[in-house]
């Protein structure tokens, strides 16, 4: 029987435990995805328990919790971090194959040296030692990151962000980890929701402008923002899409329907899809004027909970995979941009496991020598970042594209201990490279399998996000 989580934990063949320890272990961490708030780094946050690091904004944990028959008192309620913490230990004890339970004993073990088990029994010990060391000027934001050998992190905007966080930190020679924006536009394509005209003033203000009254002063607005954006070292953008679609209408049709809205009319769906179709292909081809690399994440249904949405608002843990995702019309989008040659470098994530296959089969219609693997699969996602659905998207990626230019893994995380998924992904990906060479599918060659490794860990998304780093 192997130990619990030992030195060599996930790595199940010598070849895996050769190329995670000498050459993945070691390579830094680019975090190229998060949630994280730049305000906490600007400021250097210490944390006063391990409640508010742990589950605080945790989505995942609040699911197991109600998992687990948990009350919401205990989740996100009024009882004490002391409280929600036992509660906690409680579920995660009986967590057998949820990656929480992989997650949250690495993060014990490398940030607070504890290499129990986290359970009822042990709730008190293990609140007790974390809060020891949190009070300790090592464990603040920015020794936190130190310590996880970050080198870059891109945190989630708004075009309306002053990214007057950012500035600051850029302006800080005594940290010298690199935090970027990226932009996130999805206020301003979301056409159908109910705050929309009052979000079109906020964005008209950054931008400089009296008002947005059209489809054509609402891009140059975004253009405005987007310059303002690459100045402050962006060159990453995010969406958050339904899905892909491909809707095309002429500009007087969407003139009338951005005006339709304006009105407080009611669009169709169709006038929706349409005006969003069009809203991303304008993005693209921005993104490819500025050199910006592209990221869809797709396929999630959110809110799904009215009940508990009304009480919590989004992002809280009551969203699911939506199985409804026409390849064709990802197909049609990527190429109604790269007919003018205004594709940029794009990674495609579906919340859909089931999707691998078809993403994997798009990818290679539209690459080309700009880049290495310019139009990427991204990591297994939100749902899917557990050792299976880890396995499972490398080796699609394998089997229909080039692994060996894969981007790797993010955090995708608000929490500054989440650093430690960038080395639950290397030993998944370490251990499935050293199981083909001992299978006899790879040669063991070294001087290979290390460039593959660390690139995949860290030069790979270096590279392709051009991001500026020595």
């Amino acid at each position: 029987m192997k130990a619990f989580m030992d030195k060599d934990f996930l790595l199940e063949t010598e070849t895996a435990r050769k190329l995670f320890h000498d050459y993945a272990e070691k390579t830094p961490i680019l975090d190229y995805h998060c949630h994280i708030n730049p305000r906490e780094i600007a400021e250097d946050r210490q944390f006063d328990n391990i409640t508010q690091v742990w589950l605080g904004g945790d989505h995942y944990k609040w699911r197991f919790m109600r998992s687990c028959g948990v009350d919401e008192k205990y989740i996100t309620g009024d009882a004490s971090d002391y409280e929600k913490f036992c509660k906690w230990a409680e579920c995660l004890g009986k967590a057998i194959g949820n990656p929480l339970f992989h997650w949250s004993h690495l993060e014990l073990q490398r940030y607070f040296g504890y290499n129990g088990v986290l359970n009822k029994n042990s709730a008190d010990e293990v609140w007790n030692l974390c809060n020891e060391k949190l009070h300790q000027p090592s464990m603040s934001v920015r020794n936190l990151i130190k310590q996880s050998n970050v080198t870059l992190i891109c945190t989630t905007d708004d075009p309306i962000d002053s990214l007057e966080w950012h500035k600051k930190l850029a302006a800080d020679d005594t940290f010298d980890v690199k935090v970027l924006p990226a932009w996130r536009p999805d206020k301003a394509m979301n056409i159908e929701k109910p705050d929309y005209l009052d979000y079109l003033e906020k964005l008209a203000a950054a931008a400089g402008m009296t008002e947005i009254n059209s489809f054509a002063s609402l891009k140059e607005a975004l253009k405005n923002r987007m310059a303002f954006f690459a100045s402050m070292g962006c060159n990453v953008s995010d969406h958050a899409l339904e899905y892909v679609m491909y809707y095309p209408a002429s500009d007087d049709e969407l003139e009338e329907i951005f005006l339709k809205r304006l009105n407080k009319m009611v669009l169709t769906k169709e006038e929706e899809l349409k005006f969003k179709t069009a809203f991303m292909l304008f993005a693209g081809r921005e993104y490819h004027k500025l050199d910006w690399a592209m990221q869809l994440h797709y396929g999630c249904k959110r809110d799904n909970n009215t009940l508990m949405f009304e009480k919590l608002g989004p992002d809280t843990g009551y969203d699911c995979i939506n199985n409804y995702a026409p390849s064709a019309q990802m197909a049609d989008f990527l190429n109604a941009l790269i007919v003018s040659d205004e594709l940029p470098r794009t990674v495609i994530y579906s919340l859909n496991p089931n999707d691998n296959q078809a993403i994997g089969t798009i990818l290679g219609c539209f690459q080309d020598s700009t880049a290495v693997a310019k139009i990427q699969q991204g990591s297994a996602w939100w749902f899917n970042d557990h050792k299976t659905g880890m396995q499972d998207q490398m080796i699609s990626l394998a089997n229909l594209g080039n692994l060996s230019g894969f981007v790797g893994m993010l955090t995708d995380s608000r929490s500054f201990l989440s650093y430690t998924r960038h080395e639950y992904f290397r030993r998944i990906l370490c251990n499935l490279i050293g199981n083909w060479v001992e299978n006899g599918e790879f040669p063991a060659d070294y001087d290979t399998l290390s460039e593959i490794v660390t690139d995949i860990s860290y030069n790979n998304a270096k590279r392709y996000f051009k991001f500026p780093l020595a």
